[in-house]
């Protein structure tokens, strides 16, 4: 009984002087640490901050109520996706309207060209008819004025027959039935005079009739000249109309919201059945080819570094496998120490932003990650491991 209570003693005392030489082993090593903690090598300026990217956000241009949003937040987007369709009976009204004035201005231009189309066959075949008219015409009366002409002659001549067998008869010379034959073609022959000057009369008319005919289609060769501008007109004003149609169907067509960009929706900023003003946005698009990490660095530390400049980043989540990137971005004015980033020392109250944008993209890479970034001020030494940089 004794024995076994001092055995019991002697294993309490070894296992106590155990864990006193543990805590004093653990304690040695923590103070060497602190006594001897890692630092960078002075070719690399450490930072710390989180994974940013520039927005892109969806603006609609013209006023609607939003029909449909076919993303959501975390969505993937493909350059021109469709992001969203806007819907506006007004547009879409006065779209129609264009579209039926458009039709009804192509059917009369089609009509007028068909008009010209037969005026230009009909019209100088009228003016040529009308001038060979007016040609016979003159020729007849220039016929016609031959035979009165020689007509005279031939009644000047019975006349002068019918005279003298009169005289003849009086001395009784001749029978009475040659004097009455001589008087009978005077007679005659003056009649076939008459008839000659009035169908010359008749045919003066009918020459006047044909010249003011030869007038009219002279005139009408001008509507061909009227029919031309006229279509010139109609086709001026279709040209007006086919532009707005197409500055309608440019509406339309900004009414679909499409993505710029290969990304994802960061935020869906508003909801279908919404309605949205002009210039308002939807959502916010990020392309991961774009984002970058935003480290802070001191004075002395953003003297020395260039743009260009290697670097590496690294996530806590993935702490051996360094993303290599280059510095983008130098801020030129200073700012207040956020935060959430660590600086070496309490005195530093003022930093200046340094963007890190990798030189790939890299799906790991999402809005908001906490990184850290070491950049090499000549391109050497940079970490393979997030556990070579200091805490």
């Amino acid at each position: 009984m004794n024995e076994s209570g001092g055995g019991e003693m002697v294993v309490r005392k070894y296992g106590m002087g155990v864990l006193i030489a543990v805590l004093f082993i653990g304690a040695a090593v923590m103070m060497y640490a602190k006594l001897h903690a890692r630092v960078l090598p002075e070719n690399l300026v450490q930072g710390s901050g989180r994974i940013d990217g520039d927005l892109i956000n969806l603006n609609v241009k013209y006023p609607g109520r939003i029909e449909q949003i076919l993303k959501e937040n975390g969505d993937g987007v493909k350059r021109g996706e469709v992001i969203a369709i806007i819907g506006s009976a007004e547009q879409e009204a006065k779209a129609e309207q264009i579209e039926a004035q458009l039709e009804a201005r192509n059917a009369e231009l089609a009509s007028k060209r068909i008009e010209l189309a037969m005026a230009k066959k009909t019209l100088p075949q009228i003016l040529v008819k009308a001038d060979a008219n007016v040609i016979i015409k003159q020729r007849q009366r220039d016929e016609l004025d031959s035979m009165i002409h020689a007509q005279k002659s031939v009644v000047t001549q019975s006349e002068e027959d019918a005279q003298r067998m009169k005289n003849l008869f009086e001395n009784r010379l001749i029978e009475k039935r040659q004097y009455e034959l001589a008087r009978l073609k005077a007679h005659t022959d003056d009649e076939q005079l008459s008839g000659l000057i009035q169908k010359r009369e008749q045919l003066e008319k009918a020459l006047e009739i044909s010249r003011s005919d030869q007038i009219d289609a002279s005139v009408s060769q001008g509507k061909i000249t009227a029919f031309e501008r006229g279509i010139e007109a109609l086709e001026s004003g279709i040209k007006g109309f086919e532009a707005g149609k197409k500055e309608m169907d440019a509406v339309l067509a900004e009414m679909k919201i499409v993505s710029p960009i290969e990304g994802y929706v960061v935020e869906k900023i508003a909801n279908s059945g919404e309605v949205i003003g002009a210039g308002m946005p939807i959502a916010a698009l990020i392309d991961p080819g774009k984002l970058y990490l935003k480290i802070f660095v001191d004075t002395l530390q953003n003297g020395k570094i260039k743009m260009g400049d290697a670097a590496v980043l690294f996530l806590d989540a993935y702490p051996d496998r360094p993303i290599k990137a280059k510095v983008v971005r130098i801020e030129q004015k200073a700012e207040f120490t956020p935060k959430e980033v660590s600086v070496a020392s309490d005195r530093i109250q003022r930093v200046f932003a340094v963007h890190l944008k990798p030189l790939e993209s890299n799906p790991l890479l999402k809005m908001g990650l906490p990184a850290v970034g070491v950049i090499s001020l000549d391109g050497k030494g940079l970490p393979a491991s997030l556990r070579e940089v200091p805490e």
